[in-house]
């Protein structure tokens, strides 16, 4: 019986809302520093041979990209707006599992990190953002 119960976890408190505030700031952290950032700071370098998955052109696809993973990054950190922040997030991530990977989970052109994003936003669309969010404090509607 104790194995069981230290099995489950049960000494850790369980709060969605601190689940859902982790999951903003891992999630908008990683993809504001790991990829807006380095789109930001190699704009030039890559606006030539950036993917151009639907049609706008490469400088403007990175444009679009680079508002997403910054903006869109600021306010899913700050959980401002999350919902609508996450949609963006969800259509971005599509666009690049789907177009650019092809939807292919392994292999030289895995699409793999696009995925586990992608899932994850997902969540965030459907859940919001929490009670520890701009969101809450500004009155968002609560299920």
């Amino acid at each position: 019986m104790k194995i069981r119960k230290l099995l489950q976890l049960d000494f850790l408190p369980r709060s969605t809302d601190v689940g859902l505030l982790v999951l903003r700031l891992w999630l908008g952290l990683s993809l504001l520093l790991l990829h807006g950032w380095t789109k930001l700071n190699n704009f030039p370098e890559m606006a030539g041979k950036f993917p151009d998955p639907i049609g706008l052109g490469g400088s403007p696809s990175l444009t679009l990209a680079l508002f997403a993973e910054v903006a869109g990054a600021l306010l899913i950190i700050v959980g401002a707006f999350t919902r609508a922040a996450a949609l963006v997030q969800t259509f971005l991530m599509s666009v690049a599992f789907f177009v650019v990977h092809k939807a292919a989970l392994s292999g030289p052109a895995s699409g793999e990190l696009a995925f586990i994003y992608l899932g994850s936003f997902v969540v965030l669309l459907v859940a919001g953002a929490g009670r520890f969010s701009l969101d809450a404090k500004l009155g968002a509607k609560k299920e």
